[in-house]
């Protein structure tokens, strides 16, 4: 059991971990490292010559001037790539959100505001000097007729001193009425950074080149391939990019099997671009397919595009990105397959992997994998370890190890599948050190007894037994048939209204001992008090099969103890106490349960849940003790008044509830025919015979006290059922949906 236990918490830790709460920081940094190795292993290592980046390198900025160009300059670099080498894309990783303004166009303007502007003739050749030497308009210019498309920058967040958006967004990919029945958690932004009005409506289209997905070390693995700003979605630079290359393919988004309501982000499988089918996460993002170190791809210095020295074979029909791996422009990131990767091979990696359709998937159902093969694995070490020797045992954990490392390199590279790793090579080798550990070292010393912890729950009695009967005592949580049972003060409010907080104190006090000591003879573990009310349970930590009759004889107990307490407390000045007792069988959970900062021996399930529903429907019946038909059941030398079949708060069967009224053998002729009277009163109701039951219901009241607010119950029911009939399914079922 203990070998289990071992494998079971480490198990459950570790699913924890599957399910997010928590994640365990150090797996995922091993699974990121994990990821990045089996990245560099497997990765082809060729250059990719259909896509060259033109590079804004130090060359260039020595030749051309330092970095942002001329606006002159960039539109001869664009004619020259269209006009001369024939390229059949062009994206931009680069952003021109302001206009250039040369000092000949400030001249032009500070003429156009003297006295020699205001004559028509000379504003008008000013004028169209302007637009002349307007180096906007010129690469605005450029842009016409050929497939260029600008990048961008969308903001997460936006500080109060800048603005939500600068500059023009392309068009929308997808539109707002089209994902209005998706909650597809979407990369969302804040605003952003576009281009000049005139550029952005010459290109054929645009996409963000930021990089909003960045894992916890720093590193960019994965990009999305949508964002969504204002209920809109846009294209990422690559994806952009990659449509006009495959002439503008009709996009949208795959999900698994239709379902009703809304799509989420789970149901999302791929993104498509006609035909194809990009695997994506709930995100609609990809890891991107790093094909090697840097210069992967061809790189040409723009000094050599604008001078015509490029080979043309290099650039004809070819995908042409521009961008920048001078180090003073800062566009380095840190990937799997590099610390300082240039930002635009990155985006060529993505662009590569879009159009082979070579992009890797993490299903949806990974996490599912990665669970059953823990358990698989637990049983593996809890079960085998113990009965193998040492270096056997190291031969197992070897060979698990290598089978898992297989298994998902095989994944990995033939089905091109993501599978978490971390986890498992991190269960396999500390539950084999703690197996391996446990049996040198834990089993060689003698086993300890919880008697002393079990002390602060249960009574000194029991402690004694543990210790004399060599019980093992788990805290460990297990489900086991017990009776718990719940007590509370009775207008406790108006009670407590009377006193001071002192005299209150005393009074809890003097009444909760006595209480504490009924439930302790009767072999009961407190569970814990709760202001007026007190909660206890029967059957555990020992096993107890008359957990349900000693409930039962402390709950007949406590009252009476509650009676002998009149009299000294009258003497006090205090009021008398009456309470309400539920007691409930039945299975539940029992065992240490809290937190890393309290934790306590408790019961939980929907037994005890019934329990305190019981107790607080004790005013409601006008009686002093309500139990569930199993605890009615498993005291059968008792007599009991079924009071109800009732619905309670939280439960959706009916549940038979009891009045317990004493011994059999010690009832009277007279107790056993008013109960059978009242049983016959009851089938009549719940055959809807009103008259019979009435008549029986107000003959038992004129001959009783106590049990008027009972029989009340159904007269005012009846009364009710008289006026307003029940349905024809009425199965005579009460539902109480107060707590």
């Amino acid at each position: 059991m203990i070998r289990f236990m071992i494998s079971g918490l480490l198990l459950l830790l570790f699913a924890l971990h599957i399910a997010g709460s928590p994640r365990l920081e150090i797996i995922e940094r091993i699974e990121n490292y994990l990821y990045d190795v089996r990245i560099r292993l497997t990765m082809p290592g060729t250059v990719d010559d259909r896509i060259v980046i033109i590079d804004i390198d130090e060359a260039s900025q020595a030749e051309l001037g330092q970095w942002p160009w001329p606006r002159d300059t960039l539109a001869a670099i664009v004619d020259r790539l269209f006009d001369d080498y024939n390229i059949r894309v062009l994206g931009l990783d680069a952003l021109f959100a302001e206009a250039e303004e040369t000092s000949a166009e400030r001249l032009l303007d500070t003429l156009a505001n003297s006295e020699i502007g205001a004559d028509p003739a000379v504003a008008a050749v000013l004028a169209r000097q302007r637009e002349t030497l307007d180096s906007n308009f010129r690469f605005a210019e450029s842009f016409i007729a050929r497939n260029v498309v600008t990048g961008f920058v969308f903001k997460d967040s936006v500080n109060a001193d800048e603005p939500v958006a600068t500059g023009t967004l392309p068009a929308a990919l997808i539109s707002a009425d089209a994902i209005a029945g998706l909650s597809v958690p979407f990369v969302t932004a804040s605003g952003y950074a576009g281009n000049l009005p005139a550029l952005q409506q010459n290109a054929i289209g645009g996409g963000f080149f930021d990089s909003p997905i960045i894992d916890a070390d720093g590193v960019f693995r994965r990009a999305p391939l949508l964002q969504r700003f204002q209920g809109e979605l846009y294209p990422s630079l690559a994806l952009a990019v990659a449509r006009v290359a495959l002439d503008m393919p009709d996009t949208g988004l795959a999900f698994a099997a239709a379902k009703d309501g809304l799509m989420s982000g789970v149901e999302l499988e791929a993104l498509t671009l006609g035909e194809r089918r990009i695997p994506v996460n709930e995100q609609v993002a990809v890891y991107i397919p790093f094909r090697g170190p840097q210069e992967s791809f061809p790189y040409i210095s723009a000094k050599d595009v604008l001078s015509g020295a490029a080979p043309r074979d290099l650039l004809q029909g070819r995908i042409a990105l521009l961008g920048a791996s001078a180090a003073g422009l800062l566009d380095l990131r840190s990937t799997p397959v590099g610390q300082r990767y240039i930002g635009v091979e990155a985006h060529a990696n993505l662009i590569a992997g879009l159009l082979d359709g070579a992009i890797r998937q993490q299903p949806a159902w990974s996490d599912g994998l990665e669970f059953v093969l823990l358990l698989l694995i637990a049983l593996l070490t809890a079960l085998l370890l113990p009965r193998l020797t040492p270096l056997a045992a190291l031969a197992l954990v070897f060979v698990l190890l290598g089978t898992t490392m297989a298994g998902n390199l095989w994944m990995w590279s033939a089905v091109e599948l993501v599978v978490p790793i971390a986890s498992l090579l991190s269960f396999i080798l500390i539950a084999s050190m703690l197996q391996i550990t446990y049996g040198f070292f834990v089993e060689q010393r003698n086993k300890r007894h919880l008697s002393q912890i079990f002390g602060q729950y249960i009574p000194p009695a029991l402690v004694e037994e543990i210790d004399a009967s060599g019980a093992q005592i788990s805290l460990e949580g297990e489900n086991r048939e017990m009776s718990v049972l719940f007590s509370d003060v009775r207008n406790f409010t108006t009670i407590s209204e009377g006193l001071d907080a002192t005299e209150l104190t005393r009074l809890m006090n003097e009444f909760l001992t006595p209480f504490t000591g009924v439930i302790q003879n009767y072999r009961g573990t407190i569970d814990k008090y709760m202001g007026d009310a007190v909660m206890a349970f029967w059957g555990a930590p020992l096993a107890d099969p008359e957990h349900a009759r000693h409930a039962l004889l402390a709950a007949l107990d406590m009252l009476r103890v509650v009676r002998e307490l009149d009299a000294p407390f009258s003497a006090r000045g205090w009021p008398n106490i009456r309470v309400g007792v539920g007691i409930a069988s039945g299975p539940m959970n029992v065992g240490n349960m809290g937190s890393e900062f309290r934790i306590a021996y408790t019961v939980m399930g929907d037994t005890v849940n019934l329990g305190s529903r019981l107790e607080g429907l004790t005013k409601q019946y006008g009686v002093d003790i309500i139990v569930n038909d199993l605890t009615a059941r498993q005291v059968a030398d008792f007599a009991f008044r079924e009071l109800d079949l009732v619905r309670v708060k939280g439960k959706s069967e009916p549940v038979a509830i009891y009045e317990p009224i004493g011994p059999l053998s010690g009832l009277s002729a007279q107790e056993q025919e008013r109960l059978a009277d009242y049983a016959t009163a009851l089938a009549a109701y719940r055959n809807r015979q009103w008259d019979d039951a009435a008549s029986i219901f107000t003959t038992l009241r004129q001959h009783s006290g106590d049990l008027i607010y009972l029989y009340n119950v159904y007269l005012d029911r009846i009364a009710n059922f008289r006026q307003s009939p029940p349905p024809a399914s009425w199965d005579g079922v009460f539902a109480h949906l107060n707590k």
